[in-house]
């Protein structure tokens, strides 16, 4: 048996599971789990079960009778716990992997997101920060592990993997991340072990905490002085234990701080004599060996990490291209160091600073190659003699769009597992944040926040956010303002319960979000997701913020406080002992019930009970015989015939009519439960009974009747029909053919009310039985609480919501997502906001989508890259299926780019013609493309709150800016 055939039959358990399956098996095992890591910290062997010798021949001898040298000399190390093996076969966790036990390819784990290569990267974080975390004793079981074999085993995995010129291109950042981690040159990550040791300092004195924050978010060379002064004036405090962190630390920060010997890289290019890059790697060396000025240094540097990065294909030999990334990660560790040093007392120099560091930044894998292409012009504005205050704002936007972008990759790389892990091991969470602070954009971050800050004095725009720091980091995404508590919710938003009298703010928010009073993000999603369009449409004020700042808003989770975002975005958030006399009186009244908005029934048709044709509905149908969905895409259908797939209508009197029946269980009909409920709310009401109460008692009603629904018989002529629509308009039998079933009620799209994504659409439902099931949960669906809430807060009679159903044929997208004909961002009534993700249902669900602004007198803006790890597809037999996606290119493609503003500009020449509407505003256009080619789904107007952007009190907190403000360069900050 050969040695590779040995490891796989050790490892036979260790089999491979699907994402899926990976998912919903985890949850289940959190406590067993955190007891096992509990049992191993205690344990003298931590995970591992004994130590053997694996010989070449693939026998297994005792530890104490070595491999023979006549069958080649083996490796020496231990062998896991069953548990540990057992844990990987039902969870897909693997705890302190050994490397040279580990098959490369199961290591690499494609099939899985590369989940066993992060959770190594994990581990080992955590041991940093856990005083050996799972080997707190068992750290010292000689022989367990041998660094010699695990370092061999780093280099022959890299050559192994660097062959493949697509795991490059794919996974750049992911490789050269792991390089910080993975044994294979005698490095170790410094900067990951200073950040930790610090930690564990302030953990156990808390004194430090203040350096530990120095050195965690603005290290420096500095810092050594300062760790040493500590030390000096806490001399009586410190115990040996906390002298011998110290001690460590001091000699992990000077080890770090050694200035990187730039002659040495001449030496590193061996295997790269007769390359181009090998010789720019020479001149480099040559020419800043003895180089100290952080601003000639750094430029020269980023570039150079760029060129690196762009050549890595040119370079045929995966050894080679090993010591490229290996120069390129010592290049970042230049710039990382010197960064803090490089002082910029003008707006033009500070301008370079950005542009270098952003360079480096795509060096080194936080942005794609092509995210940089489109913003590196933007980025050289500082090549200049002076710049409008809009031409230095637009700079800004954009590098901190690119600070964003980088934080959003480590994310998108490692949000999954840090989940995991955190499931079981709360001390997992902080190791994105590690990441981020361990990389280049931490002071691409801080440059970018002093432009702002410079930007906010010039345009009298500044943000009065408490007391947190970087302020310029927050703007606003849609006008409105608020008062009630303030929570601030760093994990996921999946367990909370949302009130809607208080103020969140997220890290993501949650894509089925109940009515809230306000609401602040990180992962901003994107600006037409359906939470965005939600809270832009009533008036709920919405801003993004940073990572930094969601820590800094910690203090004050449970405070009352006032917040307010401006027509022009900037960000008010106070405590309420701090609010003045007009803030106090915007919430001195309730809101009268004037002000809600009527489902207008005046010209509704329930008489209508055939299934109908969408080529035989159009806009003027909405409202009447069934929702806006399906009107508008019968009138899409006429006007682009080729690009609207053929659908069914199931209209409101279907539902009306089988809402006639008797509902089990009670002595009346569905539609008079449902009608007594309200009334009996009223009265309610009227015997003063607090609305909480009259809430409450509404949902156990509607639970019921939901309920009821789902099972509610459904006609046979009915059926008969469905199946009849099935094969004369679809064209496939009712069970061969997968189908949308879009909820398409009479409430959504009215004039001051959007209505956007309360309602259910399941997706690509194929066997009969689920298409019938799935009709009844549609019809359902708008007495659940989330639909329920949001509109009886907005909605004068919220009895007369009526359900149709529109029936549509799966189209397997490539891409798919949202045109606003509008530039949301840039106000302009004549651009374009377009917002993509890949795979289906794009954009909708908040999900990181590619963005652009397209502008009117031609280009366009890239506002956001797509970074979601996964896209949706829509398999023939049915269901959702996830496939992993990747971020090398872009979104959509320059022809998918001209073929949207073609859309647009038709859509706005006829649509109002065509359907004899005075509608002025803006779409809402939900549309995807296959195969190159645009399919058209859904079209709304683009409703927004009229009273917000309108506000007296908003429009005085909304400075007023002179754009065309020219700055000189060589201004001092």
């Amino acid at each position: 048996m050969t040695i590779k055939k040995l490891y796989y039959f050790q490892f036979l358990l260790f089999s491979v599971f699907s994402v899926l399956q990976v998912a919903a098996q985890i949850t289940v095992d959190k406590e067993k789990i955190s007891k096992q890591i509990t049992a191993y910290k205690n344990d003298i062997r931590g995970p591992y079960k004994d130590i053997r010798w694996f010989c070449t021949d693939g026998s297994i001898r005792q530890p104490k009778d070595p491999c023979p040298d006549d069958i080649g000399p083996g490796v020496q190390h231990a062998r896991y716990k069953d548990e540990v093996v057992a844990l990987a076969k039902e969870n897909h966790i693997y705890l302190g992997q050994i490397l040279a036990y580990t098959d490369k390819k199961d290591f690499w784990d494609a099939e899985n997101n590369h989940s066993r290569l992060k959770q190594y990267q994990l581990d080992k974080y955590l041991r940093t920060i856990d005083n050996g975390w799972i080997l707190q004793k068992g750290q010292f079981y000689r022989g367990a592990v041998q660094s010699e074999d695990e370092e061999a085993w780093g280099i022959d995995f890299y050559n192994w993997l660097l062959k493949d010129d697509k795991n490059l291109i794919q996974k750049y950042f992911l490789i050269r991340q792991s390089l910080k981690d993975l044994p294979h040159n005698g490095d170790d990550n410094l900067a990951q072990a200073m950040r930790s040791q610090s930690k564990v300092i302030s953990d156990i004195f808390p004194a430090f905490m203040d350096l530990r924050v120095k050195i965690h978010g603005q290290p420096e060379v500095g810092d050594i002085d300062k760790v040493v002064d500590f030390k000096k004036k806490n001399t009586a405090k410190l115990t040996a234990p906390i002298n011998k962190q110290l001690d460590g630390l001091l000699a992990t920060m000077k080890a770090y701080y050694k200035p990187v010997d730039i002659a040495s890289f001449e030496a590193r290019t061996a295997l790269l004599k007769n390359s181009s890059i090998g010789e720019a790697i020479q001149k480099y060396a040559t020419a800043n060996s003895s180089e100290v000025a952080p601003e000639t240094l750094i430029p020269a540097t980023a570039e150079l990490v760029l060129k690196i990065r762009e050549a890595l294909l040119t370079v045929k030999d995966p050894a080679a291209r090993l010591q490229l990334l290996d120069i390129s990660l010592k290049m970042e560790e230049i710039i990382f160091k010197n960064a803090p040093q490089w002082e910029t007392p003008t707006v033009k120099e500070l301008l370079t600073k950005i542009c270098y560091l952003g360079m480096a930044t795509t060096g080194a894998g936080y942005l794609e190659l092509w995210e940089w292409e489109e913003i590196q012009g933007v980025l050289n504005a500082y090549d200049t003699d002076k710049l409008t205050l809009e031409e230095l704002t637009n700079v800004l936007e954009t590098a901190r769009g690119q600070v964003e972008w980088s934080a959003s990759m480590v994310k998108a790389n490692y949000q999954e597992v840090v989940n995991l892990y955190t499931g079981f091991e709360p001390k997992a969470y902080g190791f994105i944040d590690d990441k981020i602070r361990g990389s280049i954009a931490l002071y691409l971050g801080k440059s970018v926040g002093e432009l702002g800050d410079f930007i906010a004095k010039e345009s009298s725009l500044s943000n009065k956010v408490l007391d947190i720091q970087n302020q310029s980091a927050v703007r606003g995404l849609n006008p409105g303002y608020a008062f009630g508590e303030l929570v601030v919710i760093g994990g996921s938003p999946d367990d909370i319960e949302v009130s809607s009298d208080k103020i969140y703010v997220f890290q993501h928010p949650p894509s089925d979000l109940k009515p809230i009073a306000g609401i602040a993000t990180v992962a901003e999603g994107n600006m037409v997701s359906h939470v965005q369009l939600l809270a832009r449409n009533l008036g709920i004020p919405n801003a993004a913020l940073s990572d930094e700042n969601l820590q800094n808003l910690q203090k004050y989770n449970g405070e009352r406080v006032f917040y307010a975002v401006s027509n022009k975005g900037n960000v008010i958030l106070k405590l309420e002992s701090t609010m003045t006399a007009d803030e106090r009186a915007l919430f001195a009244k309730k809101v009268r019930k004037e002000e809600k908005i009527a489902v207008p029934i005046e010209s509704i048709r329930l008489d209508e009970a055939s299934i109908l044709n969408l080529r035989n509905v159009d806009a003027s149908d909405s409202g009447k015989l069934c929702g806006p969905k399906a009107a508008n895409l019968g009138q899409l259908k006429k006007m682009f015939p080729d690009n609207v797939v053929e659908g069914l209508v199931i209209p409101f009197g279907i539902f009306r009519n089988h809402m006639d029946q008797s509902m089990p269980g009670q002595t009346v009909s569905y539609w008079t439960f449902l009608n007594d409920m309200f009334a009996e709310a009223e009265k309610m009401r009227a015997q003063s009974i607090s609305e909480n109460e009259v809430e409450n008692y509404q949902l156990r009603q509607l639970e019921t009747l939901r309920e009821a629904i789902k099972k509610m018989p459904l006609q046979p002529t009915f059926i008969t029909a469905l199946e009849k629509g099935f094969n004369d308009v679809l064209g496939r039998s009712i069970g061969e053919i997968p189908v949308f079933l879009r909820s398409d009620t009479n409430m959504e799209d009215l004039k001051d009310f959007t209505g956007a994504g309360l309602n259910l659409t399941i997706f690509n439902a194929v066997e009969k039985d689920k298409i019938i099931a799935g009709i009844k949960d549609v019809w359902a669906s708008p007495y659940t609480e989330r639909s329920f809430k949001w509109r009886q807060k907005y909605l004068l009679n919220p009895e007369n919501v009526f359900p149709s159903i529109l029936v549509i044929p799966s189209v397997d997208v490539d891409y798919s997502g949202v045109l606003i004909t509008k530039g949301i961002s840039s106000g302009d009534e004549k651009d374009l906001t377009i917002a993509f993700s890949r795979g289906a249902g794009g954009a909708v669900d908040g999900q990181s989508a590619e963005s652009y602004l397209i502008r009117n007198e031609g280009g366009h803006q890239l506002l956001a890259p797509a970074r979601e790890p996964y896209q949706n597809t829509l398999p023939t037999t049915g269901g959702t299926g996830k496939k992993l996606a990747t971020f090398e290119t872009a979104v959509l493609n320059g022809q998918n780019i001209q073929e949207i503003r073609t859309l647009a500009k038709t859509i706005r020449k006829t649509l109002s013609k065509d359907t004899k509407s005075d509608y002025e505003g803006a779409y809402d256009v939900e549309l995807g493309f296959k195969d190159n080619k645009l399919w058209l789904f859904q079209i709304r107007p683009f409703v927004e709150n009229k009273k917000a952007l309108s506000s007296g009190y908003l429009e005085s907190i909304t400075p007023k800016i002179n754009k065309k403000k020219e700055i000189v360069l060589t201004t001092n900050l």
